[in-house]
């Protein structure tokens, strides 16, 4: 079922539902919060101290190293909607059976990347991970094939892709669920070492948190590092992204936006009447056919 939503701040969003009881939609308005929940980011005010703010900076690499030694690769599912939710993956060739080179920018265990490689025998994709034991995991894997992908450790803030990809040599770049990891004041440092492999004219597809998502709202005091900034319990970090903030970082860094908008999805529990609001920013940035 699909059904236009013309309400003032949320205009030209197409509304999907599903037999799941999954509802999602898409569009340039932001979630508007029930007084409850502005109630409580209100009254949450207070940060973490900067000691402990440096800690975790300093321990991001072993946090996520032991997270992935906790979860092995049982925690994500893999993700099968990536072409169906990113088009450009096939609409960015020439020609049907065109070689694709791509870059998945954060590849955790593969959950992106298997089913990519799966789905499609003309890609070629490299592959990094903060965490060298998720890339462990992914060279495993029985789908790993080296004439198909290459993955390597790499702190995307410091570590110069150009050390494994050519210059100016990829199609496509997939940031899924990867920026919200990293320091904000970080972030720019990312989309400038991604720019450097990415072929002008050619995209980057971004998916991540989005602001006033549920896993936002269920952090506890004493959980927020700065603005939409918040640690887990386990020391790994996550921002969640307005549409403004993310534009800009990325037009800051030379990139042109193509597409930019929230994906509001709600699941439905009728059993228990429970809904579950999430809210991911979906956007396609483009590297200019020439620099100016």
């Amino acid at each position: 079922m699909f059904q236009e939503n013309a309400s003032a701040n949320c205009l030209n969003i197409v509304t999907t539902s599903t037999e799941d009881g999954t509802f999602q939609k898409k569009g340039h308005g932001a979630r508007v919060l029930s007084p409850e929940e502005a109630e409580k980011l209100t009254k949450d005010q207070v940060l973490v101290s900067e000691f402990k703010q440096l800690k975790l900076e300093k321990e991001a690499q072993k946090n996520w190293d032991l997270f992935y030694k906790r979860n092995s690769t049982n925690f994500f599912k893999d993700r099968h909607w990536t072409t169906r939710e990113f088009q450009e993956l096939k609409a960015c060739r020439k020609f049907a059976d065109e070689k694709l080179t791509i870059l998945e920018a954060g590849c955790g265990v593969g959950n992106c990347l298997f089913p990519l490689l799966e789905e499609d025998l003309n890609i070629f994709a490299y592959a990094c991970d903060f965490s060298p034991r998720a890339v462990e995991y992914v060279k495993k894997n029985a789908l790993y094939n080296t004439e198909r992908c290459k993955v390597f450790q790499c702190d995307l803030t410091k570590d110069d892709l150009l050390d494994n990809i050519p210059a100016n040599s990829v199609d496509v770049v997939t940031l899924i669920f990867v920026l919200s990891a990293i320091h904000p004041d970080k972030m720019h440092l990312v989309l400038r070492n991604i720019y450097k492999v990415l072929k002008p004219g050619k995209c980057v597809l971004f998916r991540d948190y989005g602001l006033y998502d549920h896993a936002m709202l269920r952090f506890k005091s004493g959980s927020k590092l700065g603005e939409n900034f918040y640690v887990r319990q386990d020391g790994t970090r996550s921002y969640f992204f307005t549409e403004e903030f993310l534009s800009q970082l990325f037009k800051a860094e030379g990139y042109e936006q193509v597409v930019n908008e929230y994906v509001q999805r709600e699941t439905v529990n009728r059993k228990e009447d429970l809904r579950v609001p999430r809210v991911f920013l979906q956007s396609k940035f483009q590297k200019p056919f020439s620099e100016t």
